[in-house]
């Protein structure tokens, strides 16, 4: 199972040391010493690639201290590899918007959820995924739901966090846990086996990889993209 004392600590470190409206993108001295580092500087672009590619992708850009999927250019993806780590995101989606993030993403699919699950990023009211909770916010998408009431009205910004350690993980949103299953279970095998992911063989076996983040064809925002190995 996931350690409760190591995950306790760093949540109370972040909500010790909330962000002001221009400190985004940045850590503070707390988040440092217990291992945080920055996916995305508000800057730039540097870190993140196309998925099956050598190079950032058009359609995704920086815009005010925000990572923005502005137009076509498919999904993107961390230079860096993870195995047990935790991921802290802050993202907003327009009225019926989608996208998703992706965890321990491998190369060499045709399309990156072909083998890495994915916690839904989605304007639950305006979107038709918004229906299910198994494909709503929050959800490990079509394979586990998530709870009503939690995301946040199109327009108003989320904030997320994705804890992998061995093969337990755990989705969170808005400050509630919403989402925990055990990759390769019993009960993960009998769900995969029923959905459409059983035709692609390498779905959610890798024990390290890529975090990802899909372009679903909508514009979507994101900040405050952080992440801390768990060893």
């Amino acid at each position: 199972m996931i350690d409760r004392t190591l995950l306790l600590g760093a949540v109370l470190v972040f909500l010790a040391n909330p962000l002001t409206a221009q400190e985004h993108n940045r850590l503070t001295a707390a988040e440092r010493a217990a291992g945080w580092q920055l996916l995305f500087d508000g800057n730039s672009l540097e870190g993140w690639r196309g998925y099956n590619s050598e190079f950032m992708p058009n359609g995704w850009s920086v815009e005010n201290g925000m990572l923005i999927r502005t137009g076509p250019g498919g999904d993107i993806i961390t230079e860096q590899q993870f195995g047990d780590f935790e991921f802290y995101l802050e993202w907003l989606v327009g009225p019926g918007g989608n996208s998703g993030v992706l965890v321990r993403a491998v190369e060499g699919q045709e399309e990156v959820y072909h083998g890495a699950p994915e916690m839904q990023i989605l304007d639950d009211a305006g979107h038709p995924d918004g229906r299910s909770p198994l494909t709503s916010a929050g959800s490990n998408y079509g394979l586990h739901g998530a709870p009503r009431g939690i995301v946040k009205s199109a327009g108003e910004w989320n904030s997320s966090r994705i804890v992998v350690v061995n093969n337990q993980v755990e989705h969170w949103l808005n400050g509630d846990k919403v989402v925990e299953y055990e990759l390769g279970s019993a009960d993960w095998l009998r769900r995969v086996a029923n959905s459409k992911f059983a035709q692609w063989p390498a779905y959610g076996r890798a024990s390290r990889g890529h975090i990802g983040i899909q372009d679903h064809g909508d514009r979507v925002s994101f900040r405050n993209l952080k992440v801390r190995e768990i060893k």
